[in-house]
Parts: C-alpha cells; structure tokens; sequence
C-alpha cells in the first residue's frame, strides 16, 4: 500500500525525523492563511501517488492538450504567488514518467516553508530478497535523477544490510555518514535519522522507505525534504491505524475489484488478457508470451483455491480492458482441480458471452475430465498442451 508524501511526513514526525514545516491543504482558500504561519519562500506540491512530480506537467482535466502548469513541485515567494500555484495544481491532472499518460488528479497539496540547501543526497531503506536482510541504501548524488545514477553509476550508491538479531547499530550509519562525506556533527545527524527510519521500517511493516531528497541545509542540518513509504499489504491487519491512511481514489479500481474476489490482478499495456494459478506460473506465461512477440495485457492469479465465482470474475475483469483481443487461460491443477476450473471456465464463458478467442492450456489434477468438460461444452475453445503452444496460439491469434 502506498500513502502520500504529507502523510509519510506524519509518521516521519511520530518516529523523530526532522523534516520541513508545513501544512496539508486541499481547498485554495486555506492557502494564504496558511502560508502566513510559514516563512517565505513556500514550497507548493502536488500530492499524487507517484514520483517525478517535480518534472511533470499539468493539464486540465477536459483538455489534455494545453498546459496548465510545467512541474508539480513549485517555489514561491509570498503567499498570493502560492495560492496561484495551488489553484494552477488542484483540480489538474498531473502527468509523470510514473503515472502513465493518463495522470493522476491534484486533489491534495503539500505546502511547505522553504529551505536552503548546501546539498542533496538519498537515503533509502528496501528488503533485499538476495541476502533476506533489510537494506540502507545512501547516495551522495541524491534528488530528481537518482534513477539515472542508479541505472549508469550504480558505484555511487552505497549499502549496508542489517542483522535483524541485532538490528541497526550506530557504526553502520557512521559508515554511510562518512561514505557519504559528513563530518563529525552531521554524521551524528544522519546516525539517529537512520535509526529513526528503522524502526519506523521494522514497527510499521514497510517494505520502502524513502527520503529523496535528504538535504543538508545552510546551516548544517539534516532534512527529508520529501518521504515515501510503502507498507507489506500482507500484514496490513496488524495495523489498522496505517490502513486509514489508504487513499483509494489514487488505486487502479480494476485491482480493487480484483481484490475483493481474492485475485491478484495487475493491469498492463498489452493484448493478451491472462488468467493463471501462482504467482511463478503467471510471471513465467508473461515471459513465454514476450518470447514469442506478444504483450500480456495484464497479471491475474486466481489462486490455489478459485471457484467457479472467482474465475467468471476473473473473466469480467479481463474483459473489461477494451485492449484485450486474446484470452490465455494457463492452469497447473495441484490443490486446485482441473475439472474445478474448466467447469468455471465454461460457466464464466456463458454468462459473460465471451466472443474473444480463448486459448486454454490445463495439466495436473483431474486434467482428463478437465479437458473432456472443455471439449463436450460446445464452446470455441482453443486448447493446448504445453506452455509453449498456449503462448504460441494466444501470440498468432492476436496477430
């Protein structure tokens, strides 16, 4: 689950680390009041569930053809300067390298007091799937273009991972401090920001947090100037105070609909429209599918344990994406029966009056009467034995 910037600010503040001051605002005649308990410059920012903001573009929601505003992010030096950015920014849709071209609408800034900066770094907290240990991750050369310093000079991004028997010690953020080239009284600074962040990792269930930029201010303190933390939504009912923080309007509702059959969907800018059991077998069909010149229309795991409601909802969620010309059911009956899902299949096809080609490919348990409940259905069904066909099939029938 992802929160937003002034919300990961929040917990920033319950678990000490400093950032700037600043107010929540979502209607532009809170603006100026609330500028005047800062002091100039305000920082204006749209608040959207993705990066790059600064670097986007506003457009008005009915007409994506005239900007509105270049950058999401802006500085300002009164308070009727703010406010005209803030009108420029709510209501609009921002558009990053992130949100895809659709973008996402401003209906919340983020407005803070300015700060001057000496310099920006990145501090940064994932699990490494590798060593199984959470991991700090700094970079001197923090700020907008983190991504390309990531991607050209990974050498620059240092990492210590951290023992969970004994936690973060102070040694390992002396080591980054001074890898970084803090001195002595910053390097006590960034220390306690880390063990400020990990405990905010570890207590809240996290599996990203964030501070890009960390800058190191004129004088000589550290701030996040900017927050980002994503939590596990496995463990979410082991906190139902973040929960509350979940802000729906920014999710893809096609997933949300998803969820509520126990589906893991994941939509994607293709034409073959998947259906499959397991996570692994699901990544490996979108694989397969690329292999042989196709573009997966989307992820969709139905489980170990589907009924015939989970595939028909499975079904309609495909279909709903006016991309999809192709549907590939990829089943491997374990706990799950292959006559189970070829009974939901037909079942499904029915009620929605599928009209697509459907390629289906069954193995494991009960395939035989899978295949013969397939077969004695009546429907156009194209079935295949392997892998390597079904995607073969799905890919020249798109074509």
């Amino acid at each position: 689950m992802k929160i937003h910037e002034y919300q990961a600010k929040q917990l920033f503040k319950k678990y000490g680390v400093p950032h700037p001051e600043g107010f929540v605002c979502h209607d532009v005649n809170d603006v100026v009041p609330l500028c005047q308990k800062l002091t100039a410059p305000y920082v204006v920012k749209s608040q959207i569930h993705a990066g790059g903001r600064g670097k986007g573009k506003l457009y008005h929601p009915d007409n994506k053809e005239t900007l509105v505003l270049d950058g999401g992010v802006k500085v300002t030096k009164t308070p009727e300067e703010a406010n005209d950015m803030a009108q420029k920014m709510l209501g609009n849709i921002l558009i990053t390298h992130q949100t895809g071209p659709l973008g996402k609408e401003v209906k919340t800034l983020l407005i803070e007091q300015g700060l001057g900066i000496q310099k920006e770094y990145y501090l940064g907290m994932v699990l490494d799937r590798v060593n199984s240990r959470v991991t700090f991750m700094a970079s001197a050369e923090g700020g907008m273009d983190i991504e390309t310093v990531a991607a050209k000079t990974p050498e620059k991004i240092l990492k210590i991972s951290i023992d969970p028997a004994v936690g973060f010690q102070g040694y390992q953020g002396r080591q980054l401090g001074y890898g970084l080239g803090f001195d002595k009284t910053q390097t006590n600074q960034f220390v306690k920001i880390c063990a400020s962040l990990y405990t905010l990792y570890i207590q809240t269930d996290a599996s990203i947090v964030e501070i890009n930029p960390l800058v190191l201010t004129n004088d000589n303190t550290l701030i996040a100037l900017d927050g980002k933390i994503n939590f596990d939504d496995n463990a979410l009912f082991r906190h139902k105070d973040l929960l509350e923080l979940r802000d729906e309007s920014e999710e893809n509702p096609t997933e949300q609909e998803a969820s509520q059959y126990g589906l893991s969907y994941i939509s994607l800018d293709g034409n073959i429209g998947c259906m499959v059991n397991g996570a692994g077998l699901a990544m490996a069909t979108m694989d397969i599918i690329k292999l042989y010149g196709g573009e997966p229309a989307n992820f969709l795991d139905v489980g170990g344990g589907a009924t015939k409601e989970n595939v028909t909802a499975a079904f309609k969620i495909i279909l709903s994406d006016p991309k999809v010309k192709a549907i590939l059911v990829n089943i491997f009956g374990g706990i799950m029966k292959c006559d189970v899902i070829a009974e939901g299949i037909v079942a499904a096809v029915k009620e929605v009056g599928l009209t697509l080609p459907l390629i289906v490919r069954l193995r494991g348990t009960n395939v035989t009467v899978g295949k013969k409940i397939l077969a004695d259905s009546g429907l156009t069904i194209i079935p295949a034995d392997t892998m390597d066909e079904a995607a073969k099939k799905a890919v020249e029938t798109v074509n």
